[in-house]
C-alpha cells in the first residue's frame, strides 16, 4: 500500500527533534510581565500614544484593511503621504510601500536582476534577500561575509548588468556591512548596489536616517535601500527607497507589489506617526546604540562571548543549539525575553541569545537582564 503524501514530514519532524531545532509558535498576552529583549522595538515606539492612537485613526478613517493591491484599490493618501515622508527622511528620491519588509526585499532583488545579470550576495545576508536571489533571473554568486574584495572579484567576472546585495546591519550578530567599500567595489564595475537597511533605519545615521545616509549614499543614482516599518518604526510593512525610474520600475514590475494586498491603513498611519516623532526626537538614535554598547560591556564584564553591536542588536554565543533553547527559555522563567538563533537561521552554524538594545531600556533594567543571563548561563 503507498505511503500517504505528507508521511515524510514526520521524518522531518523526527530529525528537528533529535538536532533541537522544533520550533513553535508562543502567543504572547497584551500585557506582559516579561522585561522584552527579544522583539525588534529598537526605540521603544510600537506601545507609543501617539503612535497606536495614528493606527486607530487610520482605521476608523480608511478601514481595518487596504481592500486590494496597490494598482487597484489599495493605494490612499496616506500611502503616498508616508512614501513621499519616508524619502524625505532618509534623502531618497522615491519610496515604495509594500506589505511588509520580506516584500520590499523580494521586490527589489527580482526585478532588478533581469535573466542575463550577476547577483553578488554576501554569506550572512537575511532570508529575504537570500530568496530574492532565489527567485531572481540573474545569476547568483554567495561572497565571504563583510568582504568588498570578493564582491570587487565576483564582480570583474561578469559582463553585463550587475547587482551586489547585502544587510545593513546583520541581524544575527548586528554586525555592519562595509558599505561605503561595497559601494566603491560596485562603481569600479558599474554595478548596482541594494542595501536591506531593516536594522539600521531609526538607529544609525543623523537622527536615524539608516546606515546607506551615515555612508553618504542617501540619494546615490546607483543605490537601492530596503527598509522595514516593523522595527524602529513600530509599525508593520516595508519599503524600497532609491532614484525614481527605479520606483517607477518596481511599480509596473515586482510581483510582491503588484499582487499583494496593500499594506492596512492602520500599519501605515502608525509607521508615519512614528517617523514623525522621530523627526521631533532623535536622540532616540543615539540613545539605542548607547544601551546596546552598554549591554555588550556588561556581559563581556561577565565573562561571554558576544559580538560588539554596530547598531541595536548583541548577540551571545551559547554552546549548542539545545542549551540555546534551554538558557533562552530560564530566561523567560526569570522575567527575561531573549531571543534564540540555532541553524539555519545563523550561517555559521552557531547557536546564540540574540538581544535588543530598546532606547528606552534603563540601566537598572540592563542590570537585570545581565543578571538573569548569568544566573541561568549553560
Amino acid at each position: 500500500m503507498a505511503n500517504a503524501p505528507f508521511d515524510w514530514i514526520d521524518e522531518r519532524a523526527r530529525e528537528r527533534e533529535r538536532a533541537g531545532l522544533v520550533r513553535a509558535l508562543r502567543p504572547r498576552p497584551a500585557e506582559s510581565p516579561l522585561l522584552d529583549l527579544a522583539g525588534n522595538d529598537y526605540l521603544g515606539l510600537a506601545r507609543h500614544p501617539e503612535v497606536t492612537a495614528a493606527a486607530a485613526a487610520a482605521a476608523r478613517r480608511w478601514g481595518g484593511g487596504a481592500t486590494g493591491s496597490r494598482l487597484v484599490t489599495g493605494s490612499t493618501e496616506l500611502h503616498a503621504e508616508l512614501e513621499r515622508e519616508l524619502a524625505a527622511f532618509c534623502g531618497a528620491e522615491a519610496a515604495l510601500v509594500l506589505s511588509s519588509g520580506y516584500a520590499a526585499n523580494l521586490a527589489a532583488v527580482t526585478a532588478l536582476a533581469p535573466y542575463g545579470s550577476l547577483i553578488v550576495s554576501d554569506a550572512g545576508n537575511h532570508a529575504s534577500l537570500i530568496d530574492g536571489c532565489r527567485l531572481a533571473r540573474g545569476t547568483t554568486q554567495v561572497v565571504p561575509h563583510a568582504d568588498p574584495e570578493a564582491v570587487r572579484k565576483a564582480l570583474a567576472t561578469h559582463e553585463g548588468p550587475a547587482l551586489a546585495v547585502t544587510d545593513s546591519v546583520f541581524s544575527v550578530d548586528g554586525d555592519a556591512a562595509p558599505l561605503g567599500e561595497l559601494a566603491a567595489a560596485c562603481r569600479e564595475y558599474g554595478a548596482g548596489l541594494v542595501v536591506d537597511d531593516a536594522h539600521g533605519l531609526g538607529v544609525l545615521g543623523a537622527g536615524g536616517r539608516g546606515a546607506p545616509h551615515a555612508a553618504g549614499l542617501a540619494g546615490a543614482p546607483d543605490t537601492v535601500v530596503t527598509v522595514t516599518l516593523s522595527k524602529s518604526l513600530g509599525s508593520q510593512g516595508g519599503a524600497v527607497l532609491g532614484p525614481a525610474r527605479v520606483i517607477d520600475h518596481l511599480v509596473n514590475t515586482a510581483r510582491t507589489f503588484i499582487f499583494d494586498t496593500g499594506l492596512a491603513p492602520a500599519a501605515a498611519g502608525a509607521a508615519l506617526a512614528a517617523l514623525r516623532l522621530l523627526g521631533r526626537e532623535p536622540e532616540r538614535a543615539a540613545r539605542a546604540r548607547t544601551v546596546a554598547g552598554r549591554l555588550y560591556e556588561l556581559l563581556v564584564g561577565e565573562g561571554f562571548s558576544a559580538v560588539r553591536p554596530d547598531a541595536a542588536v548583541v548577540s551571545v554565543r551559547a554552546p549548542s543549539p539545545a542549551a540555546a533553547v534551554r538558557w533562552a527559555a530560564d530566561c523567560r522563567a526569570a522575567g527575561v525575553a531573549v531571543g534564540c538563533f540555532r541553524p539555519p537561521s545563523v550561517p555559521d552554524g552557531v547557536s546564540r541569545l540574540r538581544l535588543t538594545a530598546r532606547a528606552d531600556l534603563g540601566d537598572e533594567e540592563l542590570a537585570e537582564v545581565v543578571g538573569v543571563i548569568s544566573r541561568t548561563a549553560p
